[in-house]
């Protein structure tokens, strides 16, 4: 089973042309799925055009009531999946904004399949580019992602800050069981790679497919503040990756005490 978690905030424009690009690689690829679309206080049209969808694909809307910022919205996506899924089922997020592809789910849900906890569209990935991205973006991240990468490399990740993953569903049941609502503190789009840092601690196995980003498929506006983002990914450099949670501190205590 397949469970697609959507973070929407004034999508009106673009997430309806998602939707049925998702409609349609499902249908192509022959997956059961679920979209899980988290509404995150959208003022526009974003929920009367996610429900309009409701007859045709299986749609559970979300609704926060109130704007919390794009953190807010993945964790409770990723705690509805968790709740859903089972350890072998796949769950992935994706950006509404239609920059994303839903056929590369194929190659995603593959490779979790053959034993990644995680797996990341990736731009930097060889065969992977972006189309449409102002020069300030791309240098913001990729500048966010060659910094993540020198104080908290992981094997085989390039892109620390993409929104395009797939988690095992087992790898989501552990990372709620030791962090709970801390799995996600960072409120905007720096929560990404808070993620991929936690679970780094639970020795997550990360994998990566290319992705060709195309912002020109976008027809609302962007909604990172470039510079407050800047300085969010500084802050969690200097944090340094954060103390382990008590759950974790726990376990290895009690590890310590059998060896």
């Amino acid at each position: 089973m397949l469970y697609m978690v959507l973070p929407a905030y004034n999508e009106e424009k673009d997430i309806g042309a998602l939707l049925k690009r998702i409609q349609g690689a499902m249908t192509d690829l022959g997956f059961d799925y679920k979209v899980l679309v988290v509404n995150d206080g959208s003022t526009d049209r974003t929920v009367s055009v996610v429900k309009s969808f409701a007859p045709s694909i299986p749609l559970e809307l979300l609704d926060h009531g109130e704007n919390k910022g794009l953190g807010q919205a993945i964790l409770t996506g990723l705690r509805r999946a968790s709740e859903l899924a089972k350890d072998d089922d796949t769950v992935i997020a994706m950006d509404a904004d239609n920059t994303h592809d839903p056929k590369l789910t194929s190659s995603m849900v593959e490779l979790v399949q053959a034993g990644k906890d995680v797996v990341i569209a990736s731009r930097y990935e060889e065969g992977g580019e972006e189309v449409g991205l102002s020069w300030l973006r791309h240098v913001c991240s990729w500048g966010a992602s060659f910094l993540l990468k020198s104080f908290f490399p992981i094997e085989g990740v390039k892109d620390y800050t993409c929104g395009y993953r797939a988690y095992r569903g087992e790898m989501l049941h552990r990372a709620f069981d030791a962090y709970g609502d801390q799995l996600v503190e960072e409120s905007g789009f720096t929560c990404m790679a808070e993620i991929l840092i936690k679970l780094r601690r639970l020795s997550a196995r990360v994998g990566e497919v290319p992705l060709v980003l195309r912002y020109d498929f976008k027809s609302g506006k962007s909604k990172m503040k470039v510079l407050r983002t800047i300085w969010r990914y500084g802050v969690l450099i200097v944090r340094g990756g954060f103390q382990p949670p008590a759950a974790l501190v726990q376990v290895s205590r009690q590890e310590a005490k059998t060896q």
